[in-house]
């Protein structure tokens, strides 16, 4: 099949008002992790409307809908969960109500992720509008508590529905750029003991918190020695939380945790990183206990899916067939070479490409900078571009393969 470039474009174009409309109801249902089944019901009405194949929900509240049935099966994810709007006040609009004009739209979770979902619906419509079905199952993933925590729901599909796609388009947020990884992360929480007493006479005791500082110093100097990489970066930690137990303000606290975000970058494991932590001079002298956290949280239908909060590093290469399919489809649409680069936060990715290996690679409307922040936006031209990619993938996908 010869691909007409311009005929998709056109045609993605032509459905804008539709992909805002549609985007717009998604943000003005509330829908952060765990509280996301109105925002699927509404995503599935929205793919019976432009003729899916097959829609189907489950067990977890992740949403499937499958365009055409070839032997080639390719995926495309958005996670349709979204954080909290924060500080009310930092909002020039109503984050529900949202804004829009003629070149952006306004409201939470229109970067981050609900523009990439809009816009792989309308492919959808694209594909069977144009009768552009080939030799490829297309399944597109409407995905639950990824802010929670990323990947939990592919580990599920990949367990569970073992839905095995040769690869996947993560459409989370990319500037309408091509990203092929990132690093990756895990949630590590550091535990000190001591013994309460009076805090009047502090000596008859042992103060866990106390315990905790120089490991705090030890963490910040870590920080600065960790492993780099050419492509993906620097590894990282921040400590993040910090907590407490004592009897009383009048008393020698008993115990101390904190919590650490740590950032891998390839090569580094959850391994290794505990080792460095454990390895401390300060963790050693006050005897600390450093283990991974454990996610247990059931989705909105009361389903869990226990995990540890481990989410491994992931990178595709510049060379990988999904990668140059990827270039192909821009440059035949856009006629211009794409930029290639990879995210800063984590995505489903994690999961997908990190724990199983699956090839994964990023394309999406939106920009990465507006995820999680006040006036999160996003653009309506990026919508058509990310729409019109989503309907040519799969074709420059097969035309690869011919080669």
């Amino acid at each position: 099949m010869k691909i007409n470039f311009e005929q998709i474009l056109k045609q993605a174009e032509h459905y804008q008002s539709d992909i805002s409309k549609f985007l717009r109801d998604m943000i003005a249902i509330p829908s952060e992790s765990c509280q996301e089944e109105q925002v699927i019901l509404r995503i599935k009405a929205e793919m019976e409307l432009v003729g899916f194949d097959k829609i189907e929900i489950d067990e977890m509240g992740n949403i499937y809908g499958t365009i055409g049935h070839g032997s080639h099966v390719i995926a495309m994810d958005a996670h349709i969960d979204t954080v909290g709007v924060g500080n009310i006040d930092n909002w020039k609009v109503d984050p529900y109500a949202g804004f829009e004009d003629d070149e952006i739209i306004i409201g939470r979770g229109a970067s981050d992720q609900e523009g990439g979902m809009a816009s792989m619906v309308y492919a959808g419509k694209i594909i069977k509008d144009l009768g552009l079905e080939d030799d490829y199952t297309l399944v597109i993933t409407g995905t639950v508590q990824e802010e929670d925590c990323d990947g939990l729901c592919w580990q599920y599909i990949m367990d569970k529905k073992k839905i095995q796609p040769e690869f996947v388009v993560s459409t989370e947020p990319t500037s309408c750029r091509i990203y092929r990884g990132h690093r990756g992360r895990m949630e590590i929480r550091v535990t000190t003991s001591g013994i309460s007493c009076h805090g009047s006479a502090p000596e008859r005791g042992d103060n866990a918190i106390f315990k905790m500082a120089p490991i705090l110093l030890e963490l910040q100097e870590l920080h600065k020695h960790l492993t780099d990489h050419e492509f993906l970066g620097k590894g990282s930690l921040t400590v993040s939380e910090i907590f407490y137990t004592s009897p009383s303000r009048c008393a020698v606290a008993d115990g101390c945790s904190i919590s650490v975000d740590r950032r891998l970058t390839m090569g580094e494991t959850a391994d290794s990183a505990l080792k460095e932590i454990r390895n401390l001079p300060a963790v050693k002298a006050a005897n600390a206990v450093v283990e991974i956290y454990d996610y247990a949280r059931p989705s909105y239908t009361g389903f869990t899916y226990p995990t540890e909060a481990y989410f491994p590093t992931w990178l595709i290469a510049e060379d990988h067939i999904a990668t140059e399919a990827l270039v192909d489809a821009y440059q035949g649409l856009f006629k211009e070479d794409p930029i290639v680069d990879k995210w800063t936060f984590s995505t489903n990715g994690v999961a997908i490409m990190g724990r199983y290996g699956v090839p994964c690679i990023g394309f999406g409307p939106g920009a990465e900078e507006e995820a999680h922040a006040p006036n999160e936006k996003t653009w309506k031209a990026e919508l058509v571009k990310a729409a019109a990619m989503y309907v040519a993938i799969p074709l420059t996908y097969l035309e690869r393969l011919k080669h």
